[in-house]
């Protein structure tokens, strides 16, 4: 079992996503952009699922410069609420070849910054 965690800073995510136009796409993937725009503080939502991807990476020892794409880990909500990730593509290849079967995420975020903590299981 290994954990990993990390902070973003909501304005940090916001100015990304107004100035650099494929951050959204190269980043999020369709799901999670249209769920975090329906949210009323969207910027929020959008920090808590980069830092749950950042927290994935650290999680699992591998980040986007060894071939894993933002993409490929999915912050999802089950029907009560409660944040999951869904692996996509390389990651999930990656679950196999470490024996990972699953992850624990936790999300929180206020006005300045969203955090998240993952545990691969």
């Amino acid at each position: 079992m290994t954990i990993g965690t990390d902070i973003a800073e909501v304005d940090r995510i916001k100015k990304l996503l107004s100035t650099h136009g494929d951050f959204i796409s190269r980043v999020f993937t369709k799901q999670e952009i249209a769920y975090c725009q329906r949210k009323k503080n969207k910027y929020q939502h959008f920090a808590a699922r980069f830092a749950a991807k950042e927290s994935v990476m650290k999680a699992v020892g591998k980040g986007w410069l060894q071939g894993l794409n933002w993409t490929d880990i999915e912050v999802i909500n089950l029907p009560s609420g409660e944040p999951r990730i869904n692996p996509r593509g390389a990651l999930k290849k990656l679950m196999k070849q470490a024996k990972i079967t699953s992850f624990m995420v936790s999300l929180s975020h206020c006005k300045e910054y969203a955090i998240a903590m993952v545990v691969a299981q």
